[in-house]
């Protein structure tokens, strides 16, 4: 039987208002902790929602260091978990400086039950405000399906795709390898008319070039050695569907030339075969090659290029895509725990500066796979740049202005992914007041959604 009880976690070396408190607080799923060993673990393994902190712990029970080691290691561990401080009745200075540190709130002793109820109650009110908010920030990040982008030129590429969708033009992606073609390419599939159909795929790099014509428009039996029974190629199969042609710019010439003409009439011929067999299908192309450029030397036709973009759509790598790189990491992050049934709650410090430094030639292809390796390697709660399998390379500018400029965006912008888009977290962050926050983000351009 689950316990669906808000998780509530007391830190107090005291045994006898250890006790009181649990007693008192029956209304909550309680774990206890007397020292800060004990209560770091109990954090790693409940992640309570909110947290009752003695600020004197031993072994420093006269002073308050012990239990500001406290705070930080749990602030960095739960960063979402509401810390409330119980400090002594003299004692407001370290109270203030408790919540200057990452604490939600103080509590002065002695223990008056009915504010204590308040002070909690509120807290996890807030605690599951900021949680609807987290998922609601989630499914803005998602503007199609299996997309997580929140770059401004990446968020532009989806709206394309959104008003594509429901037309039949025929529509070429370009960008690295990695950047997402495919998951694009079935988002724009998905949102089509032609949904219920089928989404045929086929990968011009990877299909010999003597099987490449039977591969796509089939043949007849008995059209070459081992054809023993007439078979459907990948257009026909995806009649009144979607055919992705991925790679395109690996077709070989003469290929090219018959792909033209089903563009063209939108019938085909088996191999062997001589029966004009009409096709109602989409075509989306898909490749990492500058097609314009390899017109001009001759090994991709032109006519054929300006056939397959009447629509041209560049995808932009992740080295580009500012904010983007912690949102997908998170996402990855997410969905293997999901999968592994593991706990990881996130990213230490070192592996945050790492991700957001890193210029990922493999795009996302690569981050996923980096996840998928760190998820395994991980032993804490935190994944650490080790479990990465990777070392901070930030590359170094030598103009001062453009030091500045980038220092400074990019730091909002990943302070922007730390806190969720929470203003008042970013600013306190950064440093700076919300106006200069607000000021900044203005002059940068950078949307806090």
């Amino acid at each position: 039987m689950t316990n669906d009880k808000p998780k509530l976690l007391i830190i107090e070396d005291d045994k006898g208002l250890q006790s009181q408190l649990r007693w008192h607080f029956d209304q909550y799923d309680v774990s206890v902790a007397s020292h800060r060993e004990e209560a770091i673990a109990a954090v790693r393994l409940n992640e309570p929602a909110v947290i009752l902190q003695d600020l004197g712990l031993p072994p420093d029970e006269e002073g308050v260091e012990e239990g500001f080691h406290c705070i930080r290691e749990i602030s960095s561990l739960h960063p979402d978990a509401k810390i409330i401080v119980m400090t002594g009745n003299a004692d407001y200075e370290n109270a203030v400086r408790a919540v200057a540190m990452g604490a939600y709130d103080f509590y002065q002793k002695p223990v008056n039950a009915e504010t204590l109820d308040l002070i909690l109650q509120r807290a996890f009110h807030i605690y599951q405000l900021e949680e609807r908010h987290r998922r609601e920030e989630d499914a803005r990040q998602a503007p199609l399906q299996d997309v997580i982008a929140g770059d401004p030129a990446m968020l532009k590429v989806c709206r394309m795709i959104e008003k594509l969708a429901p037309s039949n033009v025929t529509c070429t992606l370009t960008g690295e390898s990695g950047t997402g073609k495919e998951v694009l390419t079935k988002a724009l599939h998905k949102l089509s008319p032609r949904h219920k159909k089928r989404l045929v795929a086929i990968n011009c790099a990877a299909v010999p070039e003597n099987l490449m014509e039977a591969e796509l428009f089939g043949y007849e039996k008995g059209a070459f050695t081992g054809a023993a029974k007439r078979t459907q190629g990948k257009v026909e199969m995806a009649h009144e569907g979607t055919l992705f042609l991925d790679e395109i710019g690996d077709m070989p010439l003469v290929l090219q030339a018959k792909l033209l003409r089903f563009l063209q009439e939108r019938v085909i011929e088996r191999v062997g075969g001589r029966e004009e067999i009409p096709i109602d299908v989409r075509v989306v192309c898909a490749t990492n090659k500058n097609l314009l450029e390899m017109t001009k030397d001759g090994s991709f036709r032109e006519d054929l290029y300006y056939r397959i973009c009447e629509m041209e759509i560049h995808i932009p790598p992740l080295r580009e895509r500012h904010g983007d790189k912690l949102l997908l990491a998170r996402h990855f992050l997410n969905m293997y725990n999901a999968q592994n049934g593991t706990h990881i709650s996130g990213f230490s410090p070192d592996a945050v500066d790492t991700i957001d430094s890193y210029s990922w030639p493999g795009n996302i292809r690569e981050m996923e796979n980096r996840i998928k390796r760190a998820l395994v390697m991980c032993d804490g709660k935190l994944i650490t740049t080790d479990d990465l399998g990777m070392h901070n390379n930030e590359n170094t500018f030598l103009n001062l202005r453009q030091v500045r400029y980038q220092a400074e965006k990019t730091a909002i912008v990943r302070a922007l992914g730390m806190t969720e888009s929470n203003i008042s977290a970013t600013a306190k962050l950064l440093g700076v007041t919300r106006p200069t926050l607000y000021d900044l983000m203005k002059k940068y351009n950078i949307n806090a959604n």
